[in-house]
């Protein structure tokens, strides 16, 4: 049975690739923040998956955290197949890179960059020794064009970093079965986050080309199918899911102060 390593599973996209990889029948280790009532709420909800499911508490911008999850993945489960990086700190804030806190700035890099790096340094060692292995990263629409985003300054770099060492490490470990691979979720926001396709069909969104929100079977549906034994020929790979919206630039204006 293949087991996977889910961050921040157990709410908005993360519950719904939660969701596919059980109904795919995976075992997996989700991993959350703080909602212990949530985590109550989804064994109840997921009962029927009980046995091959269990929730570590673990904040990723903190090492020590990060391995803690791992190490219970593998005292349980006793493998690691598919790492889906799904956790990430935002700043819902818009506020331009002056303004940052070291402490934003630096939960930013942290929560969506050097978290990605502490997991693969212990996950792929397992990996390599099952000779199988499917890891995702999450960016943004046209990340790995490095596009600057207003008032997404520490957001938008910790991405566009994690789009190069995606396609790295895809290039380091393909000799052992390993892919790499980043979506780029579009403009998915609030209860749309777990939501299914057939539900956002009779929702009307004139922002998206597609005429439809984002939703995150969506996302899910990708993942699923970048974690297929018979998708090895896609690996280092930048995947939008957006349905045509340009995400960074959507809301861009200049304003400019007058002295």
């Amino acid at each position: 049975m293949r087991h996977a390593v889910v961050t921040a599973g157990s709410k908005g996209l993360g519950k719904k690739v939660t969701e596919q990889l059980l109904q795919k029948g995976c075992s997996v280790t989700v991993n959350f923040r703080s909602d212990l009532s949530r985590v109550n709420e989804l064994k109840e909800e997921w009962k029927e998956y009980a046995d091959r499911l269990q929730f570590v508490q673990g904040d990723v911008t903190q090492k020590e955290d990060i391995k803690n999850i791992f190490t219970q993945a593998m005292k349980r489960f006793g493998r690691i197949d598919y790492l889906i990086n799904n956790a990430g700190p935002y700043i819902s804030e818009r506020k331009k890179l002056v303004d940052y806190t070291d402490k934003e700035w630096y939960e930013m890099i942290e929560g969506n960059l050097s978290s990605v790096y502490h997991f693969l340094k212990l996950v792929i060692p397992v990996m390599r020794k099952q000779k199988f292995g499917r890891i995702i990263t999450y960016g943004f629409h046209e990340a790995e064009h490095a596009p600057g985003w207003v008032y997404r300054s520490a957001y938008g770099a910790a991405k566009v970093g994690l789009v190069s060492l995606t396609k790295t490490v895809a290039l380091e470990e393909a000799e052992h079965g390993i892919t790499v691979n980043m979506v780029s979720p579009g403009d998915i926001v609030g209860e749309m986050k777990e939501l299914s396709i057939a539900e956002t069909r009779d929702i009307a969104d004139s922002n998206t080309p597609i005429g439809r929100p984002g939703s995150g079977e969506d996302i899910a549906r990708v993942i699923d199918f970048l974690c297929d034994e018979d998708s090895d020929m896609i690996t280092g790979s930048v995947i939008s899911i957006a349905g045509g919206v340009d995400v960074v630039n959507k809301f861009r204006q200049y304003h400019h102060s007058e002295n």
